[in-house]
């Protein structure tokens, strides 16, 4: 049984190795993404003020109708709600032709002092410039920025087979970790002063072993964000029912316009945050024209990502009559809601805030380690396999000439 396991976690690993190592390399700099961006892109995130304190500075609604208006190739898709000072304010928009692409960028920066377009970018467009490099690294954590096809994105779908065969891989690591009970102790122990052969071997199994219950979190919320509504979400029904969010339950159809504007949807959301004990304040708001609903989100400034907990709330709002659809309350609802919430604050560390980004910085650089080291093991057992066979060969010929 041992060796079969072996022999499964040999060919797992194998699969899996090149892409765990760059989804460890790349985590490990995503969960500063804010931080680093903003020291590579600083146009998208600082704003001069010219005027010196002397001109108001423009609110974030004031800044998307202004946009909208003088660019009517474009409407906001999402925007920030709150400006800290000395900050420019990031929206995205989408082509009102409908033609995905179509005008080259899809990230705009404005100077809430001037009204002007600072900077724009393609978020995640494969380019290496500064400006362009921590949305290229994000991308590439999730779908190795492999293209959709029909709809479906092959990267997304690989990476969440690669999730599933982690997953199975994390168990029969474990259970092969192990060798002999009586001696559990050296399968944590890492033997620094040895040659580099047993080194290597020691990071790849006792380092395993030693973080083997992040791996096996880290691998669920893989499988959770790359393959939710195909596999993770009809788990978890079966077993505690998921309440659907509105963008779920809506039938799509053509780009429609808002009946309600940003204004009044603002005011109808903080109007129903107080009635609910929401304590952040507005956020972001998102708009999506094809079901013609509002996502109203509440976070303070520079925590659209959430930190601490379980995220941000959200509110649902219907965008011809202003109807309150639903709501989405981090620690409410059912197990199953409570277990879709978790997936991304585990995933990215921000459960725990700042030290939680840490740990998932080390873990990613983990992960790192054990895939170039599983290969390294496997390059040289099958060399020295060669080896002997070569050798056996030669001996032969020897023999029967």
């Amino acid at each position: 049984m041992r060796a079969l396991l072996t022999l499964l976690h040999r060919w797992f690993g194998l699969f899996i190795a090149v892409f765990l190592a760059i989804a460890g390399a790349t985590g490990a700099l995503i969960a500063w993404d804010h931080e680093l961006d903003a020291m590579l892109s600083p146009k998208f995130y600082h704003a001069v003020d010219v005027s010196q304190g002397k001109v108001q500075p423009m609110t974030s609604l004031q800044l998307a109708d202004k946009l909208e208006s003088e660019h009517p190739e474009l409407k906001v898709s999402f925007m920030g709600t709150a400006i800290e000072p000395g900050e420019a304010h990031n929206l995205f928009v989408v082509p009102t032709n409908g033609v995905e692409g179509s005008l080259g960028y899809n990230q705009v920066a404005m100077n809430p002092y001037t009204g002007e377009i600072q900077a724009k970018r393609q978020w995640g467009e494969p380019v290496l410039a500064a400006d362009h490099l921590m949305p290229f690294i994000y991308k590439l954590h999730y779908s190795l920025h492999i293209p959709s096809v029909g709809g479906t994105d092959l990267g997304m779908l690989l990476m969440g087979i690669i999730g599933i065969v982690w997953f199975l891989d994390c168990f029969i690591a474990l259970s092969i970790s192990f060798p002999s009970l009586a001696q559990w102790r050296k399968s944590f122990a890492f033997r620094w002063r040895a040659s580099n052969h047993k080194l290597t071997f020691d990071l790849h199994r006792s380092g395993g072993v030693w973080v083997w219950g992040l791996l096996l979190v880290m691998a669920i919320t893989s499988i959770s964000m790359n393959l939710g509504h195909q596999v993770m979400r009809p788990l978890v029904n079966a077993l505690s029912p998921i309440t659907p969010t509105p963008f779920e339950t809506q039938a799509l159809s053509e780009a429609k316009s808002p009946t309600l504007n940003r204004e009044a949807v603002t005011r109808l959301a903080e109007a129903e945050a107080l009635k609910l004990g929401i304590n952040k304040p507005l956020g972001g708001l998102f708009y999506g024209s094809q079901q013609n609903i509002y996502q109203v989100m509440f976070y303070q400034p520079g925590y659209a990502h959430g930190d601490w907990g379980l995220g941000n709330p959200s509110l649902y709002f219907d965008g011809a009559s202003g109807k309150l659809l639903g709501t989405e309350i981090p620690g409410e609802g059912s197990a199953g809601d409570i277990f879709v919430q978790l997936q991304f604050p585990l995933h990215s560390g921000r459960i725990l805030g700042v030290g939680g980004r840490v740990l998932v910085t080390l873990l990613g650089l983990m992960v790192t380690t054990l895939s170039v080291t599983g290969i390294i093991i496997w390059a040289r057992k099958r060399l020295a396999r060669k080896t002997i066979m070569l050798r056996g060969a030669m001996g032969a010929e020897l023999v029967n000439g």
